[in-house]
């Protein structure tokens, strides 16, 4: 067993932590608020065992309400003992659409096998079993590799490869890193490191820089910004607030007005 392919960051947060972040969709000068989005940290069980469970809800808002109501949950469990991601779901809710993901994970002799199944309550649509090496994650646990990397080991351009399992496929990806940078939202200045997010699968129309991440730069590794390119504009989610993070939230700078 593998036990260092999907640890989960321990030294990053505190039990119950809780990040609020906020979506917008961006057509050319036009950046709209889409949703609100929660995430957080507790100490859980799964299958009766201490756990990890790193939870996200997505809940749209304003005019994007109206027009296409969204309520989506995601988990993600890892052991307590190793930290190691055992199992993840995704409850999509979208304008009275209902549909299930779930992935439950096995490691041997430096492999993970995936058990990817997607349903509605009427039908099974996927039941497979997928097989991949290296660090390999569900669509939301990803997000805490780039926690866990201590800046200090990092050079400019550097890539760091992974795997996440979505439906019937293994999707090749890799966060590349480009520097320190600071950004500004809501006359808030935020020191970060920047990281491109490089997609290597035919499903996506552009193999490299696919998304952008802006992760803060003081202990707690939260994720500052991020950006996705879509078919047409982008998807952008912005820090908003956090509760009991494990160190001071020091990356921020306020602005003179």
């Amino acid at each position: 067993m593998e036990v260092s392919a999907q640890g989960i960051p321990v030294e990053r947060f505190h039990n119950q932590e809780e990040l609020h972040m906020k979506l917008y969709f961006k057509w050319g000068l036009i950046m709209a608020k889409a949703g609100d989005t929660k995430i957080s940290i507790t100490e859980d069980l799964y299958e009766n065992e201490p756990a990890w469970r790193y939870n996200l809800q997505f809940k749209t808002h304003g005019i994007f309400e109206k027009v296409y109501s969204m309520r989506d949950t995601m988990d993600s469990f890892f052991s307590k003992d190793k930290g190691l991601l055992l199992y993840g779901n995704k409850h999509a809710d979208e304008n009275d659409y209902y549909l299930i993901d779930e992935w439950r994970f096995s490691y041997h002799n430096g492999e993970t096998s995936i058990h990817s199944k997607r349903y509605t309550p009427a039908k099974t649509k996927i039941d497979t079993v997928l097989t991949a090496k290296g660090k390999t994650y569900d669509m939301l646990s990803a997000t805490l590799l780039l926690r866990s990397l201590d800046w200090d080991d990092l050079e400019i351009k550097q890539t760091v490869p992974f795997c996440i399992a979505i439906g019937r496929d293994i999707i090749n990806a890799a966060f590349r890193y480009t520097g320190q940078e600071v950004i500004e939202r809501d006359n808030i200045k935020y020191k970060t490191r920047h990281f491109f997010i490089d997609i290597y699968d035919e499903a996506f129309t552009q193999s490299k820089a696919a998304g952008e991440a802006w992760i803060g730069d003081d202990p707690n590794h939260i994720p500052i910004k991020i950006r996705a390119k879509l078919k047409i504009g982008a998807a952008e989610v912005y820090f908003e607030s956090a509760k009991h993070l494990k160190y001071p939230f020091s990356c921020s700078i306020p602005t003179r007005q």
